[in-house]
């Protein structure tokens, strides 16, 4: 039986000449191709009301939630600093709806960048805004103007976790966020972090609550780097 995987879309609602100043509902074609070729069935969820979220999460398998814009920032009860960038608070509403759904109706979830960290936000724990608000910052985790296909910056992976069954104690990642996780949820446990400390994966403290976060993103290397791909494949067909 086919796995159904859930992946919450997001918008572009800018009147770009490409699309006849039309508004697009999208995921990057990176998550379609990789749950494709580990052999589920993807479907984009476009943003919509946070009631209808119960439906859509009774329709697929498992939810996979994708990077973005910046998450607003009172939903961890914090002002916009003035290095915030771009938000859409519907589509943070939305997603907060769904993964509150997915846990309820017992589905996994694996979160991209954005996603990891409104998963860590939904369940109680908190933001760094910008990296300039993290005293250690010391690795560059904005990879401009490298492309994405090349891994920039080293993790270290905790023995205890999934993703040290995938990758081994260390692995190296592209790297596309501002924003960084600072108080962690309670029901989530740290799996890796970079050389300065910034958390790159987490995965919940319990079997029942199924949920593996990355912020890097894999979506960008898996066709060039098959450790990225068992990723996908773990999630589509073991998670």
């Amino acid at each position: 039986m086919t796995t159904t995987i859930g992946i919450a879309g997001n918008q572009i609602i800018q009147s770009v000449d490409v699309f006849n100043g039309n508004h697009v509902s999208y995921t990057p074609q990176g998550f379609v191709t990789a749950i494709q070729q580990a052999g589920g069935l993807p479907m984009i969820l476009p943003i919509g009301k946070a009631e209808t979220a119960a439906g859509y999460i009774s329709k697929i398998d498992k939810l996979l939630l994708a990077g973005g814009q910046d998450i607003s920032p009172d939903f961890f009860g914090e002002e916009p600093h003035p290095k915030l960038e771009e938000t859409n608070r519907n589509r943070d509403l939305f997603e907060i709806a769904l993964i509150k759904e997915a846990i309820k109706q017992h589905k996994p979830i694996f979160a991209v960048c954005r996603g990891m960290q409104l998963i860590n936000i939904t369940l109680g724990g908190t933001l760094f805004q910008d990296l300039s608000l993290y005293r250690d910052w010391t690795v560059k985790h904005g990879q401009q103007p490298t492309q994405p296909q090349f891994a920039t910056h080293d993790i270290h992976v905790e023995r205890d976790s999934i993703l040290y069954q995938l990758f081994g104690s260390n692995y190296r990642v592209n790297s596309y966020h501002h924003q960084a996780i600072n108080q962690l949820a309670p029901t989530l446990k740290i799996t890796a972090k970079a050389s300065d400390g910034i958390v790159e994966a987490v995965e919940s403290v319990t079997k029942e609550q199924r949920i593996l976060g990355v912020q890097w993103h894999p979506e960008l290397r898996f066709d060039i780097d098959a450790k990225e791909f068992k990723l996908f494949n773990y999630f589509v067909n073991q998670f």
